[in-house]
């Protein structure tokens, strides 16, 4: 088995190290039974879910002709906001994390949260020192990190080659090539393991494995 051949570990947030992409489900259906439009579940979420999210909330069939897309996820926000709590760590997470800084590696995190609720979510799980940077955005309408990767990127003082970004979806695949930096994607979060191997992308079947796999000495 090979030695990871990388210095600083990019990790995504939302449904890589915070299992919330069942909440997600749940709160969308509040959005939804309000309206008097179908329900959905996870399967459904799985597929349906994309980046930018406005593509998303069209995919479910919201129109947003009638109704601006900045209400409506704000309504979302609003409500998950209020149950976060009742969301934990994915499993492994915390085990991989300390290994990664015991074996030395720098460790981030990039994602199209805001960057006070992760702040906040980094420090109510005591793995802020884990981090030496956290980046999210100003909003929380999460239009995307492409070019809050690229600035990240740049300000590291390392080859693109020494980078690797993990995450749970296509778009964290295509974030990672947008960068220049090489890409696992570990199922079980916001996308189905089916939508994320037909992406081409390497795909890992748990943290666990990303430890086993990629960093462990041979």
């Amino acid at each position: 088995m090979a030695v990871f051949p990388y210095k600083h570990i990019i990790w995504d947030w939302n449904g890589t190290l915070f299992d919330d992409a069942w909440l997600c489900v749940e709160v969308m259906n509040g959005l939804l039974r309000r309206r008097g439009m179908s329900l959905i579940d996870s399967d459904i979420y799985q597929t349906l879910f994309d980046f930018p999210v406005i593509d998303y909330y069209r995919k479910i069939g919201f129109d947003l002709s009638t109704e601006p897309f900045e209400a409506i996820s704000t309504e979302f926000i609003t409500a998950y906001e209020a149950r976060r709590s009742e969301c934990g760590l994915r499993s492994g997470v915390i085990e991989v994390l300390k290994r990664n800084q015991h074996k030395g590696f720098d460790q981030s995190i990039l994602s199209a949260a805001k960057q006070e609720f992760l702040y906040q979510a980094v420090d109510e799980f005591g793995i802020a020192d884990f981090f030496s940077h956290v980046n999210g955005v100003d909003d929380h309408h999460a239009f995307g990190k492409v070019e809050l990767g690229k600035s990240w990127a740049a300000t590291l003082d390392l080859d693109l080659g020494d980078l690797v970004l993990i995450g749970d979806t296509v778009h964290d695949y295509e974030v990672a090539g947008e960068i220049g930096v090489d890409c696992y994607l570990v199922p079980g979060g916001h996308q189905s393991r089916e939508r994320l191997t037909a992406s081409g992308a390497k795909v890992l079947p748990s943290h666990a494995a990303l430890y086993e796999k990629l960093i462990a000495d041979s």
